[in-house]
């Protein structure tokens, strides 16, 4: 999967016998569950290309989630509000060459700042496809509905989220708000959660311009039926994945994902909640929009749901 690194302190290769029987079986179980989920993301890319027409071949723009560590020959694409700050600190770790040592005393915004992490479509054509074919390759996904909302609660509920709530909150008010006060139209700081669904779902925001990457689908940020990925990690079994990841990457010993409970997280309970005022038509329509990642990584259709 990946090539063994050539460095004098050579970690081992987790294959050898040397790990306890019960680890090797760890592992081995753990290793089964990956490959399912690369199958459920051939098998669902096999029948979309089947029924869509579009082909479409990658550009280098299409490669800005693809954060690349050099050091251990891994690429992360990273999915907002998919846990991506903390594997954004653990990545800023592996490739700091020393710098940092625990991922949790980086800060959080120096974890979005891009100069801190190099992405693959920094790369020349021959460089990004010598990295895609040899380098360890995994990402991680959530509950598409469930990452919607958090997307929506960070970003809209947020009273310091001006930027967005002027960006994206403005034209929203806008568009889905009929008799809007002026100070609505001015601030676009109390979007509810119906009118951000129907901006999602209105043929003209998706023509106009790709979705912001907070609510944009896997599908689209990290492009998995073109670019095959080694493991897929998921949000509801985090700290178990990231960790098999890590151990993987030759680094367990010395590096431990981050692990912390956030008590404002999103949950489902939440999500049903802000689904319960959506109308059955405007959830069919939402469904539509992120069915593939629903699909694709093996997340069944929300009994709360009412589709048409």
């Amino acid at each position: 999967m990946r090539q063994q690194a050539s460095s004098q302190d050579e970690k081992p290769d987790l294959s050898t016998p040397t790990l306890p029987p019960l680890l090797q079986m760890e592992l081995s179980n753990t290793a089964i569950l990956h490959q399912v989920r690369r199958d459920q993301v051939t098998d669902t890319c096999r029948a979309n290309s089947m029924s869509s027409r579009k082909r479409r071949v990658l550009t280098p723009n299409d490669l800005k989630h693809l954060v690349v560590d050099e050091d251990h020959e891994m690429i992360y694409c990273y999915v907002p509000k998919v846990a991506c700050t903390n594997w954004k600190r653990v990545m800023m770790v592996l490739t700091g060459r020393g710098k940092y040592s625990d991922p949790m005393e980086i800060p959080a915004n120096e974890a979005h700042i891009s100069s801190n992490l190099k992405t693959l479509n920094q790369y020349s054509i021959p460089e990004i496809n010598h990295r895609l074919k040899s380098y360890m390759k995994f990402l991680f996904v959530r509950e598409p509905f469930e990452r919607l909302v958090s997307a929506y609660r960070n970003k809209f509920t947020q009273k310091y989220n001006t930027s967005f709530h002027k960006r994206y909150g403005t034209k929203i008010v806008r568009r889905q708000r009929k008799n809007a006060t002026q100070e609505a139209l001015r601030k676009g700081d109390d979007v509810k959660f119906e009118e951000f669904v129907a901006y999602l779902i209105d043929p003209h925001t998706q023509k106009e311009e790709p979705f912001n990457e907070h609510w944009q689908t896997v599908y689209s940020l990290c492009h998995p039926c073109h670019i095959h990925y080694d493991l897929i990690g998921k949000y509801e079994t985090l700290e178990e994945d990231s960790n098999y990841i890590l151990q993987l990457a030759g680094v367990g010993s010395y590096l431990k994902f981050p692990t912390y409970a956030k008590s404002t997280r999103t949950t489902d309970e939440m999500t049903t909640e802000f689904f319960q005022n959506i109308s059955s038509e405007h959830q069919t329509q939402l469904y539509e929009v992120y069915k593939l990642d629903f699909l694709m990584f093996n997340y069944s259709v929300p009994s709360y749901l009412k589709l048409e």
